[in-house]
C-alpha cells in the first residue's frame, strides 16, 4: 500500500466517526468536552455553527452520528451526543449577545426564501450577517415547517422552537406570514437577485386500496399532525391504525394516545430490522403500550353502511436468499377492527406552483433537477434545499442544504463560480503537556449509557403538550460526558523516529498496531495483529521504518485513542494532536474574498 497521506482533512476526519457521520460535521467531541468543562454557551455557539438548532436538534434530531460512535464498537451503546447537546442548550443561558452582528450598511442584494422551515432559516442565519435583505414567505401564520407541524409538541415544545426561530428573525427577517407563492415565474419577476426554495416536502403518499375514499376517518399523517399541531383536531377512535412504520407513524400513534385513542396498532409490512423508524423512537411508542404489528400488508378498507370498521390485511412470513434478499408470501389474512386509520408510509414534493416553462427542469419523478453541490437548479438563481431539493429526509440534512446553498447564493450574487468553493480546512495541535501528561482526560470510564428520565406515563397523558424527556441531571451529563472517547485526538506517528522496539504494540490495549511488510490492502489487513475487517474505515500505513523498510499499520476501527502508544514510546514517534475541521460557510468565502482583494 502507499503510505497514508494524513494531509488532507478527510483522513482524520473520517476517523472522528460521530463528526463524519453528521451531515453538518458538528464537532461532537468538542462541544461535549466544553459541557465537561462547564462552558455551556460556548458549547452551545459551537453547535450553532454548524447545526444552527440546538435546542431543537437536542431533541429531535435523528441522531446519524450515533450508530457511528466508536464507544458502540466497545460496549453496546453510543455516547448520548444527542442528549448532551440538550445539556449545552438548556444550560446556555442568553447567546443573542454572541451571535453575528448585523452590518447596518447592506450590500444592496435581496433573496427570496419560499417556506420557513430549517433549510430556509439556515439561509437567512448565514446571509444576513453579510448584509443582505432576506424574505421569507410562509403560507401558515407561524414560523418552523415541518418541525412545527409534524412533530408533537411532547418531543418539541413551542417555546423552544420559537426561541431558535427568532434567534434568526431577529437578525432582521423579512418575514411574510400568510403569504402562500402560487407562482414561482411571478416570484421570479420580482426584485429579487436569488431564490431559495424550502418548503419541504409537505405532501403525505397515499394508499389506493378498496374503499379509500369512502370515509373521512382515513387520515394522511402529516397533514393529520398538522391540524393537531393548529389546534383543528383534538380527538380520536378508540381504536386506531396506524399504517406505516416509520418516524412519522410513531409521531402520530403517540399523538393517538394523547387524543383519546386507547387500542393503537402500527401496522409493519416487514419484520423488525426492516423499520424506518429509529430505534429510540420504537421504544418510546412501546413504553406507552403502542402494538407494534409485524408483516402484515394492508388489503382493503372495510365499510359498512358509510362506516369505517376495520381494515382487512395480507399476513406474511419471509425468508432470505443466499445474496441477502428478503422475499415474502402470504400465509393468510386477517381482519382488524378501528374507528381510525392513519397513513403514515412516506411523504413527497408538490410542485404545482412551479411553472415548467421557465427554467426549472424537473425529473421523471416530477421533482426539480438540483445540483448535490451548489443546490442550485437548471434556472440560474433559484436554489433548492431541505426535503424540497432531495426528498424527506431530516432537520440535520436540511441545515446542511440550507449552509451550502447560503455559500452558493453568496457566490451567485458577486458573480463568482459557484463550484469554486473555499475547501475544507484541517487544524492540528499537539495535546502534550508533558511525557505522560495529556491536556485531554484519556482515562475509560465503564460506565454504561445513562438513561434519560421522562415523564410519568400516566401524567404524560394528562396534557397533550406535556413534554416527555426531561432531560439530563448535571450528575447524569457528568458521567454521559466521561464516555467519549476523544476521537478527535488523532495518534500522530512519525517514522523516522522509530526504532521498531515494539513497545506501542505491546501496550495497546485493543491491538490496533502492527509492524510489518507492506503489501496490497486485501492482503495486509489479514496480516495485522487482529485483522482489520472493516473495510469502510481506512488503515494507516506508515513510509519505510528507517531501521528495516517494514511499515508501521494501524487499524483506526480499533483505536480507543488512549494515548498509552505515545506514552510508552521512548523517542516520541507517536504523539496525540487534536483534529479540528475547519468547515467553511458563506462568511468565510467573503473573508477570503476580503483577504486576495488586500
Amino acid at each position: 500500500m502507499k503510505p497514508t497521506d494524513t494531509t488532507t482533512p478527510d483522513y482524520y476526519h473520517r476517523v472522528v466517526d460521530c463528526q463524519w457521520a453528521c451531515p453538518a460535521h458538528t464537532d461532537v467531541p468538542e462541544y461535549i468536552r466544553l459541557i465537561a468543562q462547564g462552558r455551556y454557551r460556548d458549547s452551545y455557539l459551537l453547535n450553532r455553527q454548524s447545526n444552527v438548532f440546538p435546542a431543537i436538534l437536542g431533541r429531535v434530531c435523528d441522531r446519524p452520528c450515533e450508530p457511528a460512535c466508536r464507544r458502540g464498537r466497545v460496549e453496546e451503546k453510543p455516547v448520548a451526543i444527542c442528549r448532551l447537546k440538550r445539556v449545552a442548550a438548556d444550560l446556555a443561558g442568553d447567546v443573542r449577545p454572541r451571535l453575528p452582528q448585523i452590518p447596518e450598511q447592506k450590500n444592496g442584494k435581496r433573496v427570496a426564501c419560499v417556506g420557513a422551515g430549517c433549510a430556509s432559516l439556515t439561509v437567512a442565519n448565514d446571509l444576513l450577517p453579510l448584509g443582505y435583505d432576506v424574505v421569507i414567505f410562509e403560507q401558515f401564520n407561524t414560523t418552523g415547517g415541518l418541525m412545527r407541524t409534524n412533530i408533537p409538541a411532547f418531543r418539541l415544545p413551542s417555546p423552544v422552537l420559537d426561541d431558535e426561530i427568532n434567534m434568526i428573525l431577529e437578525m432582521g427577517v423579512d418575514l411574510r406570514l400568510d403569504h402562500r407563492v402560487d407562482s414561482m415565474q411571478a416570484l421570479l419577476k420580482e426584485d429579487f437577485d436569488a431564490v431559495f426554495v424550502g418548503t419541504g416536502a409537505p405532501r403525505g403518499k397515499e394508499l389506493e386500496l378498496p374503499g379509500r375514499h369512502d370515509s373521512d376517518r382515513i387520515h394522511i399523517g402529516i397533514d393529520w399532525l398538522e391540524s393537531v399541531a393548529f389546534e383543528h383536531t383534538d380527538s380520536i377512535g378508540e381504536k386506531v391504525l396506524i399504517i406505516g412504520v416509520g418516524n412519522t407513524a410513531m409521531d402520530c400513534c403517540r399523538t393517538s394516545l394523547r387524543l383519546g385513542g386507547q387500542d393503537v396498532k402500527v401496522m409493519a409490512r416487514k419484520p423488525r430490522g426492516h423499520f424506518k423508524a429509529s430505534t429510540w423512537e420504537l421504544e418510546d411508542a412501546e413504553e406507552e403500550q403502542v402494538e407494534i404489528v409485524v408483516n402484515h400488508s394492508p388489503r382493503e378498507f372495510v365499510i359498512k353502511d358509510g362506516k369505517l370498521v376495520g381494515m382487512r390485511f395480507d399476513h406474511l412470513e419471509y425468508s432470505e436468499d443466499s445474496a441477502g434478499n428478503l422475499g415474502s408470501k402470504v400465509i393468510g389474512e386477517e381482519f382488524l377492527p378501528c374507528d381510525d386509520v392513519i397513513l403514515a408510509i412516506g411523504q413527497e414534493n408538490a410542485f404545482e406552483w412551479v411553472e415548467r416553462d421557465i427554467g426549472i427542469t424537473f425529473d421523471e419523478w416530477d421533482v426539480p433537477i438540483v445540483d448535490k453541490t451548489t443546490h442550485q437548479s437548471t434556472r440560474d438563481g433559484v436554489f433548492f434545499g431541505g426535503d424540497a431539493a432531495f426528498g424527506p429526509e431530516n432537520i440535520i440534512w436540511a441545515v446542511e442544504h440550507g449552509h451550502q446553498a447560503a455559500i452558493s447564493i453568496h457566490r451567485y450574487c458577486a458573480s463568482q463560480s459557484l463550484n469554486d468553493r473555499l475547501p475544507v480546512g484541517m487544524n492540528l495541535a499537539s495535546t502534550k503537556m508533558s511525557i505522560h501528561e495529556w491536556s485531554f482526560s484519556n482515562d475509560f470510564d465503564p460506565s454504561v449509557r445513562r438513561q434519560m428520565k421522562h415523564v410519568d406515563l400516566q401524567k404524560r397523558f394528562d396534557e397533550l403538550n406535556i413534554e416527555v424527556e426531561l432531560g439530563f441531571s448535571s450528575e447524569q451529563a457528568a458521567i454521559e460526558i466521561q464516555r467519549c472517547l476523544n476521537c478527535d485526538i488523532q495518534t500522530v506517528f512519525n517514522e523516522k523516529l522509530c526504532i521498531e522496539c515494539d513497545a506501542c504494540i505491546d501496550v495497546c490495549p485493543v491491538l490496533c498496531l502492527t509492524i510489518t511488510e507492506n503489501g496490497e490492502e486485501a492482503e495486509l489487513r489479514q496480516r495485522l495483529t487482529a485483522p482489520a475487517e472493516n473495510k469502510d474505515q481506512a488503515i494507516f500505513v506508515s513510509k519505510g521504518l528507517p531501521q528495516t523498510g517494514r511499515v508501521m499499520v494501524k487499524d483506526e476501527d480499533l483505536c480507543v485513542h488512549c494515548s498509552l502508544c505515545a506514552e510508552r514510546c521512548p523517542t516520541g514517534a507517536w504523539d496525540m494532536r487534536k483534529s479540528t475541521l475547519l468547515i467553511p460557510y458563506a462568511i468565510d468565502e467573503e473573508a477570503a474574498w476580503a483577504r486576495k482583494a488586500g
